[in-house]
C-alpha cells in the first residue's frame, strides 16, 4: 500500500474588529471521517455553507453535514483521498458497500449489477477537480481517466470514482445543492 497523503491545511480568512482583513484559522480541516474497511479511504469537509447567496461571516457550520449530500440550498468543500482499489471484484464490492453504509447512507446506489460498486447519484452540481494521482470518473455509459489538474462538472448523474492505479488520488469537490 502507498503512503497516506498528509491532510489538507484549511487557512480561514475574516475581519479584525475594525474590518480589516486578517486570517482566523490555519490548519487541518475539523471534520475527517473513514472507515476501516477501506484503509486510506479518507473524506476532509472543509466548509459548508448553508444558504445561498452566502452571509459573508457565517460560521464553520462543517460539523452539520452528516452524510454525502450538502445542506439543503447551501454547499460544501470536501475533499478525498482515494487509495488504490483491489483488483479483486468481491473485495471491491465489500469495500464500497462499508463505505456507502457507514459514511453516505444518504447516497442514492444503483443496482448490484452496475458497472462500479460505487455508483451513486446526488441531488447536487458537484465541481470535481483532481488535485493528486489519477483517477477514472466512471457513468453509466463511458469512464475518463481524469489526471491531477482535470476538472468533472458532475450534474446529478449517476457516477462512481476508480483508481486503478499504484498510488493515491486526491480530489477536491465543491458540492452545490441541486433540484431537477
Amino acid at each position: 500500500m502507498p503512503t497516506a497523503l498528509p491532510l489538507p491545511r484549511l487557512i480561514v480568512s475574516g475581519h479584525t474588529a475594525e474590518g480589516r482583513s486578517t486570517f482566523v484559522s490555519d490548519g487541518p480541516p475539523r471534520r475527517v471521517r473513514t472507515v476501516e474497511e477501506r484503509p486510506g479511504y479518507r473524506v476532509s469537509n472543509l466548509w459548508a455553507l448553508f444558504d445561498a447567496p452566502a452571509a459573508i461571516n457565517d460560521p464553520d457550520r462543517v460539523n452539520e453535514v452528516a452524510g454525502l449530500a450538502p445542506p439543503p440550498r447551501g454547499s460544501l468543500i470536501r475533499i478525498i483521498d482515494y487509495p488504490p482499489e483491489p483488483a479483486d471484484p468481491v473485495e471491491r464490492k465489500r469495500m464500497f458497500e462499508a463505505m456507502f453504509s457507514k459514511l453516505f447512507p444518504d447516497g442514492r446506489h444503483l443496482p448490484p449489477d452496475a458497472v462500479h460498486p460505487g455508483m451513486h447519484t446526488t441531488e447536487s452540481v458537484d465541481y470535481a477537480i483532481v488535485l493528486k494521482g489519477e483517477i477514472y470518473a466512471v457513468m453509466e455509459e463511458g469512464e475518463k481517466l481524469m489526471r491531477a489538474g482535470d476538472v468533472l462538472i458532475q450534474r446529478g448523474t449517476a457516477h462512481a470514482w476508480s483508481n486503478r492505479s499504484n498510488d493515491f488520488a486526491r480530489i477536491c469537490f465543491v458540492l452545490i445543492d441541486g433540484t431537477r
